[in-house]
């Protein structure tokens, strides 16, 4: 009971504090002498500190305490289709190093992917001055389905991994405490706790990069079915017979919006002339630049925009969301340009009662969210512990 008590009071504060003790107490239900005795606690301990005082009524100053930063830091892994990106961050989430590996393969080996990862840690932790038996943990979003067990295991169809048991392979070179997830699940996670997520119930995060996907979030909590695979949006079916995915079906909706497809259809949409840009992040931006002077551009981002708003009237559909959000870094590139169009494809192919109780919106976090999803891994872990490790 007491480190449930400590969980409620623990999570109240990092997700809502600087908080008085007697904001704690109306917060959580908990008893003044219970809250003052378990903040004693935890200021003993380091956890948490005081931030301040704010005037009361008629009374003496309020003190406002919050969960410590510097109380331990956390690493946050995006393992992309184009680069593994490793980022450092304290307890507030503030960002401290930043390592980025580019992935030149489409489909790298596990061990490619391993010896980035490890590489990061070092890198980020180093960089910061930061020593290993500091970290709270390592948080890691990677594409396709995540097996928990054990020993996490990733199933990525796209990249060609079956089974491909990573944390297993991690452990070999850290001694770290390892967390895994699917990309979109952490991009979803980071929305919810600070970005566009914040304060709805339902929400949908759609993620689009080289690859597409998806979390259903219902009072922060993911909707996962019997292996963690479910919302694999980017691989249900928009055109029956239509191009072949990377998945190997065909039709799929990765196959007209992820960003190698959408470039593959300019470079179609072109006669074979190649894309500008040696990687897939400067070529959609020159797609989206060169929109205003060439018809196959502009002709391609407006079919992309029509394949997108049908997708997501399709999530509207399925999951009646009170919000839909659109992230990952070829989502932001499209939908900065897009969106009111996108809007607009949604709204003609949605029943019209559950669009008109959602809003779509962009990622607030930019592209290091999967990263910052990731690393909340192992803070979702502290809370629920009340902070003892």
């Amino acid at each position: 009971m007491r480190r449930r008590n400590r969980a409620v009071l623990l999570t109240r504060l990092y997700h809502d504090g600087p908080l008085s003790r007697q904001e704690l107490t109306g917060a959580t239900g908990l008893s003044a002498a219970s809250v003052s005795n378990l903040v004693g606690e935890m200021l003993e301990q380091g956890l948490v500190e005081e931030a301040g005082a704010v005037d009361s009524d008629g009374g003496r100053p309020r003190t406002l305490l919050r969960v410590r930063p510097g109380y331990g830091y956390l690493v946050g892994v995006d393992v992309g289709e184009t680069r593994v990106r490793v980022e450092l961050f304290d307890l507030a989430m503030s960002g401290l190093a930043k390592a980025d590996y580019p992935i030149e393969s489409a489909r790298p080996a596990p061990d490619t992917v391993v010896r980035h990862v490890l590489a990061g840690l070092d890198a980020v932790t180093a960089s910061a001055g930061v020593p290993h038996d500091a970290l709270l943990g390592v948080g890691i979003g990677v594409p396709g389905v995540v097996e928990q067990g054990e020993s996490a295991v990733v199933h990525a169809q796209t990249l060609g991994w079956e089974a491909v048991p990573l944390e297993a392979m991690l452990r070999a070179g850290t001694g770290a405490r390892l967390y895994f997830d699917n990309g979109a699940k952490t991009l979803g996670r980071a929305e919810m706790w600070f970005g566009a997520g914040r304060g709805a119930r339902h929400v949908v995060i759609a993620l689009v990069g080289s690859g597409v996907g998806a979390a259903v979030l219902t009072d922060g909590v993911s909707y996962r079915g019997v292996s963690s695979s479910a919302s694999e949006w980017g691989h249900t079916t928009i055109v029956y017979g239509g191009r072949r995915c990377r998945c190997g079906a065909e039709g799929c909706l990765e196959a007209y919006v992820g960003a190698e497809a959408v470039l593959d259809r300019w470079r179609v949409a072109r006669r074979g002339r190649a894309v500008p840009g040696p990687d897939e992040e400067s070529g959609i931006a020159a797609l989206v630049a060169g929109a205003e002077r060439s018809e196959s551009a502009a002709r391609v981002l407006e079919e992309t925009a029509g394949y997108l708003g049908a997708g997501i009237a399709n999530l509207i559909n399925l999951f009646n969301p009170e919000r839909i959000v659109l992230g990952g870094w070829a989502g932001l590139a499209l939908g900065h340009q897009l969106l009111p169009r996108i809007r607009e494809v949604a709204a003609a192919h949605a029943l019209r009662h559950p669009y008109g109780q959602a809003s779509i919106e962009l990622c607030r976090l930019g592209p290091d969210a999967v990263s910052v999803g990731a690393a909340t891994l192992p803070v979702a872990q502290l809370l629920s512990e009340g902070g003892t490790r």
